[in-house]
């Protein structure tokens, strides 16, 4: 996956973020929407995880495809 992959992959889990929560404002917000939106966060977490890896490996001269996605339990724990 390269770094346009990833962006457009972003913007979807975004988009479909974002759809999650307006129609939870609108309705009772059940738990299934409530799984899914972590789902999405922890997704979107790894994928910004590892876009900042690519550029990472670039800026140093080294090949962006050597970087890999982390478990979710180690970028969940990332502070902002």
């Amino acid at each position: 996956m390269d770094n346009q992959d990833l962006l457009e992959r972003i913007q979807s889990l975004v988009e479909e973020e974002h759809r999650l929560r307006d129609a939870a404002g609108s309705d009772d917000g059940g738990g299934d929407s409530t799984a899914r939106l972590a789902q999405l966060e922890a997704q979107l977490d790894q994928c910004w995880d590892l876009l900042r890896q690519r550029r990472a490996k670039r800026d140093a001269g080294e090949n962006p495809d050597d970087a890999s996605a982390r478990p979710v339990s180690e970028v969940e724990g990332y502070r902002q």
